[in-house]
């Protein structure tokens, strides 16, 4: 949003009297699916500082989120009631900085018709729920995402294999590709079941395109050209993509490394996840940065109840791994642990995530690939069944919610994952009468939620001293 000061930065540079009018456009953010959008934040590892640090750039941080988060209800034409994470200090602080501009700063701008209920901000933090970052993925865009990469729903393939220049970039967009907006969710088994079926279709019409015999049949193939020259590019897209993703898991042994996480993430067993983990960590096969993820998963589910096992894992990490830093681990604990955490997030505290866990349990799952759930799903249910604990989440002020809300935007400062999009997605297909929208300051695979938290680990170690 244009402030004061920006405006007479403008005036005083406009020495000619060029400008004749300024218009103010509320879209800052970037829509990357019709419920999801990020702020691409620079300096994203900013929220997972510890406590003690604050480095100058920490308000330009909360700055820059605040306006996205302006910019999104402007857009809507909606003034919000806003709710935080009770255990995240930057949630907190952003929350109420919203709430500041929102009802006080800018209340005439934010003065739009009153709905009977207002809609609800959830501001929380990407620390309540580490563990989804650092999985593996297996439905198709959030896969793509977390194996090649996807930037403004643009896919650099430059980095993964010598390809013609007309390919090097291409776009996964479910708003101009009919074939994706139909996978984006699927698994990837059935990923190559309906590419197969999209080959096989092009074939049909490009063997009809082959049989021209008269002047109608080409003035045909003209008109159709177009069409065909995009179903053309689209099969060779999706083709290469799986392609290059099955070279991947194949030479990380991802299906063997992803068993093990999936256990990890979404069922008990320490002493089986031990040795799952430590055979991991002596196969040559498996790259480091799968190793550390698991080292880093089996500490966030036992970090209390196996200490002495824990340091075997760290020393056994160190010595096959050395390129990464030491105690890097421990500082994802000091900052994600359990007691820093808001949420049930492996389902073992709550009476009602217990029961649910164990019904899951004896009806088996689909999938072994795809059956961890991010805590998110658990958020937007609690406040679609109006579970949503006020004393976990209060609200900012004395604007209170009447009843359940119509429309939610939850803001994961930190940054979201596309597991959390397609379960918003998916919440939303299923017509509870809330239309969730999920938000954060990133888009994150597991490589940019570690290279965030080792550059958070690079200050805390020069500021302070700490690990």
């Amino acid at each position: 949003m244009l402030n004061t000061t920006q405006l007479h930065i403008l005036a005083d540079s406009d020495e000619h009297e060029v400008v004749q009018q300024v218009q103010e456009f509320f879209a800052d953010f970037v829509a990357n699916d019709p419920y999801h959008f990020t702020l691409n934040t620079p300096s994203n590892h900013m929220y997972m500082l510890p406590a003690v640090i604050d480095p100058p750039n920490l308000q330009n941080y909360c700055d820059r989120i605040v306006d996205g988060i302006a910019a999104i209800f402007l857009a809507f034409k909606r003034r919000p009631v806003i709710r935080y994470s009770r255990t995240s200090d930057i949630a907190k602080r952003i929350a109420h900085e919203a709430s500041k501009l929102m009802y006080q700063q800018e209340s005439g701008l934010f003065d739009f018709r009153r709905t009977e209920i207002s809609p609800l901000l959830l501001v929380i933090d990407r620390r309540d729920d580490p563990v989804t970052p650092l999985l593996n993925q297996w439905t198709y865009q959030a896969m793509v995402h977390e194996l090649i990469g996807i930037q403004d729903n643009k896919v650099d393939l430059g980095n993964v294999g010598k390809f013609s220049k007309d390919q090097q970039e291409v776009v996964l967009s479910s708003e101009q590709d009919a074939f994706f907006k139909a996978n984006m969710y699927e698994n990837f088994g059935d990923i190559g079941i309906n590419i197969k079926r999209m080959v096989d279709d092009f074939q049909q019409v490009a063997k009809s395109n082959q049989n021209i015999q008269t002047i109608e049949d080409m003035a045909k193939f003209v008109d159709n050209y177009p069409e065909y020259r995009k179903m053309q590019g689209n099969v060779s897209k999706h083709v290469t993509l799986v392609t290059e993703m099955s070279k991947i898991v194949e030479e990380r042994k991802l299906m063997l490394v992803s068993q093990t996480e999936q256990e990890l993430a979404c069922n008990g067993g320490q002493g089986a996840a031990f040795e799952a983990v430590t055979n991991l960590l002596n196969n040559e096969s498996v790259s480091d940065i799968d190793r550390l993820r698991l080292v880093m998963l089996y500490a966030l589910r036992y970090e209390k109840e196996s200490p002495v096992q824990l340091m075997q894992l760290f020393n056994k990490l160190a010595s096959r791994s050395p390129k990464y830093k030491p105690g890097l681990v421990q500082f994802l604990l000091k900052q994600a642990g359990v007691d820093r955490r808001t949420g049930d997030l492996y389902g073992n505290r709550d009476i009602l995530n217990i029961a649910r866990n164990m019904a899951r349990g004896l009806k088996g799952v689909e999938n072994v690939y795809t059956q961890h759930q991010p805590l998110l799903f658990q958020t937007m249910e609690g406040i679609t069944k109006g579970r949503l604990r006020d004393v976990d989440y209060p609200f900012v002020g004395n604007h209170f919610q009447q009843g359940r809300p119509q429309e939610v935007v939850i803001f994961i400062v930190g940054g979201t994952t596309y597991e959390e999009s397609r379960s918003v997605a998916l919440q939303n297909s299923l017509n509870s009468g809330i239309r969730f929208i999920l938000g954060g300051s990133s888009l994150l695979n597991s490589k940019r939620f570690l290279k965030d938290l080792e550059e958070a680990q690079r200050i805390a170690r020069s500021s302070t001293g700490v690990v």
